[in-house]
């Protein structure tokens, strides 16, 4: 019987590791199954550009996974029973229940409401393909002088203000952080961040904390109510429930807690990439969910996963976060790097440069993951046996 490995969620990490595990291990040793809720590959880094009305080269998984033995199956995951190694899942014929001998988790995260009353009922997200969709059909219905609050001062609120109030020149938008928006990024960054800001004629409130969301409003802790006919929550990132619930011994924001290899610390036989993973950076501080995170956890926890399982050396991937890159609308961006204790540096890449970087970066990573037979050689490796596995594992 083939070893079954099952990894969940075909976004930038999964849809990278999946290719590459298909790349380097022997079709008669292995069985490689991808479940995803999707039929597509979703660029998430561009989801801001769907809201405001841009739409994104299809990319079907079914093509992206040609040729490389992978079997894919478009469903929902609903639950994981890590002590039974089952995965069970939901589609258009029903429920089914998977089982694996590996587990790759790498599910991502969606948008964290902060348990702010009325964002589920009221307010829009762009952490996810149909919720980017949904908020661009209400910014189709609105007319001119309509209001558009983005909520959050970092990343994602930064990304989504500019590129709506670019694309939809004829709305009012507005931005509500808590803190500083950019905050964190140097004074040169930010000057140019807020140089932004007034080309497209953002209005902001700093130091606002929104406490509920209506239909058509928001309500600051302090009382004040922004007026707005829709509502983008961009508040932060929180990961699906999925791990906290499966046995899995996850941290209190509900990530997978892994070794410096990537494999959980309760159940080594399943391995965390991305988002859901809760791993220790260079710098001593946490990788943050971000894009720059996916690139090393997924490749650690393929090589360990390799490694594991045929017997091979398992390399140390480096865990470094390089920096911030932020769109600002099509034709400006900020690429704001740091050192290796995430301190900002204070030369940062900014305007139609750093745009066209950033835009090669996205559309180089698009490319890759849609070809994953192509880049380094294909290795085939055996599966080793069951005591040459154990003896592997304790010594790394």
């Amino acid at each position: 019987m083939k070893h079954r490995i099952v990894v969940l969620g075909a976004g930038y990490a999964g849809a990278f590791s999946a290719g590459y595990l298909a790349r380097q291990l022997h079709s008669d040793d292995f069985e490689i199954t991808v479940v995803n809720a999707e039929p597509d590959f979703v660029e998430r880094l561009r989801l801001h550009q769907l809201a405001a009305g841009q739409d994104l080269r299809h990319r079907p998984l079914a093509e992206v996974f040609a040729g490389t033995g992978i079997r894919l199956r478009v469903a929902r995951v609903t639950s994981l029973d890590a002590e039974d190694r089952a995965v069970t899942v939901v589609d258009g014929e029903g429920i089914d229940r998977l089982e694996y001998d590996t587990l790759l988790y790498t599910l991502g995260s969606t948008a964290a409401d902060h348990g702010v009353a009325g964002v589920a009922e009221h307010a829009f997200h762009v952490a996810a393909r149909p919720a980017a969709l949904r908020l661009r059909a209400r910014l189709d219905e609105l007319g001119e002088d309509a209001k558009v609050l983005v909520v959050g001062g970092n990343l994602t609120a930064i990304e989504a203000a500019t590129e709506i109030a670019e694309s939809r020149p004829v709305l009012r938008v507005s931005l509500a952080t808590r803190g500083e928006v950019g905050g964190w990024l140097s004074t040169k960054a930010r000057q140019h961040l807020l140089r932004a800001f007034d080309r497209f004629d953002i209005t902001i409130h700093e130091h606002t904390t929104i406490a509920r969301v209506e239909a058509a409003a928001a309500l600051a802790a302090d009382g004040t109510a922004f007026a707005s006919d829709a509502t983008v929550w961009a508040a932060g990132f929180a990961v699906h429930p999925i791990a906290a619930a499966s046995g899995l011994a996850v941290e209190t924001n509900g990530q997978i807690t892994v070794d410096r290899q990537m494999r959980s610390i309760s159940h080594p036989n399943v391995y965390v990439a991305g988002d859901s993973a809760f791993v220790i950076a260079e710098s001593g501080l946490p990788l943050p969910m971000s894009c720059a995170s996916t690139a090393p956890t997924a490749k650690q926890a393929t090589a360990t996963i390799i490694g594991d399982l045929t017997g091979r050396k398992i390399p140390t991937i480096t865990m470094s976060y390089a920096g911030n890159h932020i769109s600002l609308g099509r034709k400006d961006a900020i690429y704001q790097l740091v050192d290796k204790a995430a301190r900002t540096k204070p030369r940062p890449l900014c305007g139609r440069t750093a745009a066209r970087v950033k835009s090669s970066i996205l559309d180089g990573a698009a490319w890759a993951l849609s070809h994953p037979n192509l880049g380094k050689p294909s290795h085939k490796y055996r599966l080793a046996s069951t005591r040459e596995r154990s003896i592997d594992v304790v010594s790394a």
